[in-house]
């Protein structure tokens, strides 16, 4: 297993590219005809979706990978350059393409139920969440080291629910101001540590550059 502070690292990373602060105005607007019920309701259901996806990724991203013929490094690489182009939007305070684009926010207001698609997926546990769980999957191997990531992704959909039970309130309280500045830190975090993703995956494909 690592030493706490890179799991704390870890999960710092996750947090930011979930960003659920930032997702609060287009929940709000997605589930603006449903009744507090129903609200609640979509809330359970985007903090389960989260929770299973990103462990489904823990578990079994790894044969994906395989499936694919990907090599871990190749995929530190691609998955760094996402993750930098997503940094990049929230910095710019902006949704980024990659998680959704502004066509499918308009299919998705919609739409019956939001809560897996496109709250869930990919709005929240969307491809940078996915890469940033299958990347720290191999930072260390054994059961322990699993259960430590898995246990960091149930505190984050809980975060996640949290946030979401107070979206009326941080709507009220917090301007679309204040949630920029946020998401521009989660941001500046973000293009760090994708840099540094990006860094240790052209040392492994180009070992003479260590």
């Amino acid at each position: 297993m690592l030493d706490y502070a890179e799991y704390i690292k870890i999960f710092v990373s996750l947090l930011a590219v979930v960003n659920p602060i930032g997702a609060i105005p287009l929940f709000i607007s997605m589930t603006a005809d449903e009744s507090s019920a129903q609200r609640r309701q979509t809330i359970h259901m985007v903090a389960v979706g989260v929770a299973a996806i990103l462990l489904a990724t823990l578990f079994f991203g790894d044969l994906l990978l395989q499936f694919f013929g990907i090599t871990i490094d190749s995929f530190r690489v691609g998955s760094g350059i996402l993750i930098l182009l997503m940094a990049i939007a929230m910095l710019h305070a902006k949704n980024s393409p990659i998680r959704q684009t502004e066509e499918e926010a308009g299919e998705s207001i919609a739409k019956e139920s939001v809560a897996i698609v496109p709250l869930a997926m990919p709005l929240l546990a969307g491809p940078g969440a996915i890469s940033t769980v299958i990347l720290a999957s191999h930072k260390s191997g054994g059961i322990g080291h699993m259960l430590a990531i898995a246990v960091g992704i149930v505190l984050l959909s809980l975060l996640v629910w949290g946030a979401l039970r107070l979206a009326p309130w941080i709507g009220r309280h917090i301007s679309s101001t204040g949630i920029n500045i946020f998401t521009r830190i989660m941001g500046l975090i973000l293009a760090a540590i994708a840099i540094e993703i990006m860094a240790n995956g052209i040392k492994g494909l180009f070992p003479a550059l260590a």
